[in-house]
């Protein structure tokens, strides 16, 4: 087992991380920047370093003053979190040369899976279920164009090295597709340094939802159930369940050995996710594989009583897993609380936290690394905490969700708690009718006075 391990990221995720280390007697040193000096998960840990200033590509995403970090202090394994470096192919092969364990996919695996089109050729190969749509990279607007017209309207253009939502555009008409692919490739390049471009069939009133699995060192994996994932917006998730409302049982055994198959076929170690859509008609089509833990990872936790850290960290370090698949015994909704204004455009706001008072009770959990008096700094993602509740049936659930949106209070930003607060009222997220479109027609009803 690792006597000591780095988290190579900040906030609620690096806390989260760090506190399955102590509990597995494993040291733990935070690295930060400046801008993060104050925070949680650096006062916390065993050790601390300082990577650099607030711009994350000064930072938490250079790679060399991480394997620095690693260095000064004996670290024998790296944990990236999410976001940030966990699923760059390079600093996963950079760790292995320096003979650092890093705790997620090896860097073939990475590669492979990193990038769309050639994850899509991989799970074809596989028997996954998959979109119809382009082979790989389309070379040209006129291979775009030939396409769209086999496929037939809509589809979706979408960049091979994308993510968060960037160089993706729908497209209804023959007419509009130049504009979309010259604009999706100018996104793409500035976003990402790739303008590569595949095309899918677009599907209609889908369900995003995503499969947990965990695979080790002997090529066994398992699956860990289901999360809907649907409620989105600009493709950023804000709020997630686990069952789904929309599954049934059998549906969920076949994407359940769907997932696995897929883990299986290329030998994956390590905790990831098998994301699909799904159409109305309950057919589903892989879409992509996250080869890192997800922010949403709690529910899953929650329903079967499982540490998903602990388990990458069991696997990485070469324990095999039990190859038994896992199914929800309970229902738990993770809202996102982010510092931003839904009443204005879900504007980002920065800034000082003047008073906090966090929910609690049975089936209540908050993974947050924010408290009162800390600043947020304006230079990283603007979630600030999750905030989860679990019990026994999803109208319950909702209720608990409720009650704990109520209590939640934070002053001196803007937050998207009243966002949550009224979607747990909306009738449609109330009877699980919803699909990735939910928030194009969700409109925020204005606070009432207080006379």
């Amino acid at each position: 087992m690792f006597k000591k391990i780095l988290i190579a990221n900040r906030g609620e995720i690096a806390l989260r991380i760090l506190r399955t280390c102590k509990e597995m007697g494993i040291s733990t040193v935070a690295v930060y920047s400046t801008a993060d000096a104050e925070s949680l998960h650096v006062r916390f840990a065993d050790e601390a370093v300082c990577i650099g200033p607030p711009p994350s590509n000064l930072s938490y995403l250079k790679i060399s003053n991480i394997i620095a970090a690693a260095e000064i202090t004996n670290a024998d394994a790296i944990h990236p979190g999410y976001g940030f470096l966990s699923e760059n192919a390079k600093f996963s092969k950079i760790c292995e040369e320096h003979d650092i364990k890093f705790i997620g996919a090896s860097p073939d695996m990475i590669a492979k899976m990193g990038d769309k089109a050639t994850a899509k050729a991989t799970m074809r190969a596989a028997g996954v279920p998959c979109v119809p749509g382009s082979e790989g990279v389309m070379k040209d607007f006129k291979e775009c164009q030939k396409l769209a017209k086999e496929i037939g309207f809509p589809v979706m253009l979408k960049a091979t090295a994308g993510g968060g939502g960037k160089g993706m555009r729908a497209v209804w008409k023959e007419e509009n597709l130049e504009d979309a692919w010259d604009s999706a490739r100018q996104e793409a390049g500035a976003a990402f340094g790739n303008d590569g471009m595949y095309m899918e069939k677009l599907i209609e009133e889908p369900r995003h939802i995503e499969i947990q699995i965990v695979g080790d060192s002997t090529g066994k994996a398992c699956h860990l159930s289901e999360r809907d994932c649907s409620v989105q917006r600009r493709h950023q998730k804000l709020t997630e369940e686990t069952p789904s409302p929309f599954m049934t049982d059998s549906l969920r055994k076949k994407m359940g050995e769907a997932a696995v198959k897929a883990a299986e076929y290329i030998k994956y170690e390590g905790a990831g996710t098998v994301e699909f859509l799904v159409d109305k008609h309950r057919n589903f089509y892989f879409m992509e594989m996250n080869t890192r833990i997800q922010v949403e990872h709690p529910i899953t936790e929650q329903v079967i009583d499982y540490d998903l850290i602990r388990e990458q960290i069991l696997v990485a370090a070469g324990v095999p897993i039990s190859g038994k698949n896992y199914f929800p015994q309970l229902h738990s909704i993770e809202c996102r609380i982010n510092a931003e204004d839904p009443f204005n455009g879900f504007r980002p706001s920065p800034g000082k936290i003047t008073n906090l008072h966090a929910p609690g009770g049975h089936g209540v959990r908050i993974d947050t690394h924010v408290y009162s008096g800390y600043i947020i700094p304006p230079n990283y993602d603007s979630m600030i905490a999750k905030l989860i509740t679990t019990a026994q049936t999803r109208e319950e659930a909702i209720n608990k969700m409720k009650r704990a949106l109520d209590e939640f209070v934070i002053e001196g930003i803007k937050t998207t708690i009243p966002f949550h607060r009224q979607l747990m009222d909306h009738p449609d997220y109330i009877e699980g009718n919803y699909t990735t479109k939910f928030m194009e027609d969700f409109k925020m009803k204005p606070l009432e006075k207080e006379d």
